[in-house]
C-alpha cells in the first residue's frame, strides 16, 4: 500500500511541476519567434510593390464625376499613383520601395525601383495629382486614409539622408503641404470621430499625421492633433475589443485608438487612461486571437491578414517604454508570424496593398 502512495505522490509531483513549468513559460517573449525583417524578406516583400506600382488595371477609382469630361484613365487622373489598385494603395507602395531601399542598400532590383520612383514621383505627375484634389468635386478625395500614407511617405523620404531621397521629396513637397493644409482645415470641423476598421478611421487617420508633425516639427498641426486626439479620446472607457474584428476590418479601433492615445499622452497619463479603456492589456495572462482568413482571393475578406499587421505595430507601440506591457509584444509577433508567410502569391487582392503591411508591422519590431 505504501508502495502505491508513493508511486501517486510522486506523479503528482511529476503532474504538478510540468504544469508549473508550463505556466512559466506561457507569456515569456521566447515563446513566439520574433518575426525579422531582413535582406531575404525584404527581396520577397519588395516585389509586391514593384510588380503593381505600375499595373493600371484592375483599379478602383474613387472618383465624383462632375461630367463627362471626368471620364479618364487612372494614369491620365493620377500619373504618380495609378497602379497597385487604388491611390491610396499606390502610395503606400513606393512607401513600400523607399523604407526598403532605406534600409537595404543591397535591395535586388535597386536601380529599377529607383528608376521607377524618380519616373512616378516627378514634379510634373505630382503637379496632376494636386489639381485633382483642388476639383471641387474630390477635395475630399482619400479623406484620411490616403492622407495619412502620403505623409508618411513624405517622413520615410525627409528622414533618409540621400541626394535620391532629397529629391523625391521636393518633388512632392506641394502634394505634402497640400495635405497638411487639408489636415488643418478638416480636423476643427470634425466633431465625432470615425470609428470603423477600416480606411475612415479616425485614430489611424491622425497617427501618420501625428509620426509625420512630430519629426518635422509642424508645431501647428502637431498641437491640432494632440488637441483632437483628447478631444476625441479621452473619457473613452471599456473598449470592446471583444467584438472585433468585423468580417471586412483591416485596423482595430481599439489598438488604433490606444496607439494614437500612446502617441500624445506622457507615458503616466497613457497608463492611468489606458486602466479604464483596455484594462485587460496589462494582465500577463491576456491573450488575443488574430484574424482568420478563410479566402485570399476575396478583396474584402483578405482584409483580416491587414488587421493582424495592423494589430501588431499597435499593441508594439503601446508596448514601448512600460513593462507591464511587454507581453504584448509576443501578441504582435503572434498576429505577424500567422499572415506574413501568405501575403506573397498571385492573389493581386492582397498583394497589391498587405507587403507595406506587412514592412511596416515588421518595422515595429524591436
Amino acid at each position: 500500500m505504501m508502495r502505491y502512495f508513493l508511486l501517486f505522490a510522486l506523479s503528482f509531483m511529476f503532474v504538478s511541476c510540468n504544469q508549473e513549468k508550463k505556466d512559466d513559460v506561457k507569456n515569456l517573449d521566447y515563446e513566439v519567434d520574433t518575426p525579422v525583417l531582413n535582406l531575404e524578406e525584404a527581396n520577397r516583400l519588395a516585389q509586391l510593390p514593384l510588380h503593381c506600382m505600375d499595373t493600371e488595371y484592375p483599379y478602383r477609382l474613387g472618383q465624383t464625376l462632375g461630367d463627362s469630361t471626368y471620364l479618364k484613365s487612372p494614369k491620365e487622373l493620377h500619373p504618380a499613383f495609378y497602379g497597385c489598385f487604388d491611390w491610396h494603395s499606390a502610395v503606400h507602395g513606393h512607401w513600400s520601395l523607399v523604407s526598403l531601399l532605406k534600409q537595404f542598400p543591397e535591395l535586388n532590383n535597386r536601380d529599377e525601383i529607383k528608376s521607377k520612383l524618380l519616373q512616378n514621383i516627378s514634379k510634373e505627375n505630382i503637379e496632376t495629382e494636386i489639381a485633382y484634389f483642388d476639383d471641387k468635386h474630390n477635395s475630399t478625395f482619400e479623406r484620411t486614409y490616403g492622407w495619412a500614407w502620403l505623409l508618411k511617405l513624405a517622413e520615410e523620404l525627409h528622414t533618409w539622408d540621400d541626394p535620391f531621397a532629397k529629391e523625391l521629396e521636393t518633388n512632392l513637397q506641394p502634394l505634402t503641404d497640400l495635405i497638411v493644409e487639408k489636415y488643418l482645415e478638416f480636423l476643427p470641423k470634425l466633431n465625432y470621430p470615425i470609428r470603423v476598421g477600416e480606411h475612415t478611421n479616425t485614430a489611424f487617420g491622425l497617427t501618420f499625421a501625428y509620426d509625420y508633425a512630430k519629426t518635422l516639427n509642424h508645431v501647428d498641426l502637431k498641437a491640432l492633433i494632440e488637441q483632437r486626439t483628447k478631444d476625441f479620446y479621452a473619457n473613452d472607457i471599456n473598449c470592446p475589443l471583444n467584438y472585433e474584428p468585423s468580417g471586412f476590418d483591416f485596423l482595430s479601433p481599439c489598438l488604433e485608438e490606444a496607439a494614437i492615445m500612446k502617441r500624445v499622452l506622457s507615458t503616466s497619463e497613457f497608463k492611468n487612461w489606458a486602466k479604464t479603456f483596455l484594462p485587460q492589456l496589462s494582465n500577463k495572462d491576456f491573450e488575443l486571437d488574430t484574424g482568420k482568413v478563410s479566402d485570399r482571393k476575396d478583396g474584402k475578406l483578405v482584409h483580416l491578414d491587414g488587421v493582424n499587421f495592423s494589430r501588431a505595430w499597435s499593441l508594439n507601440v503601446i508596448a514601448e517604454g512600460i513593462p507591464e506591457y511587454s507581453h504584448l509584444k509576443t501578441i504582435a509577433n503572434q498576429h505577424i508570424n500567422y499572415s506574413l508567410p501568405s501575403i506573397v502569391d498571385d492573389n493581386y487582392e492582397g498583394g497589391h496593398w498587405l507587403g507595406s503591411f506587412a514592412i511596416y508591422a515588421l518595422n515595429s519590431v524591436d
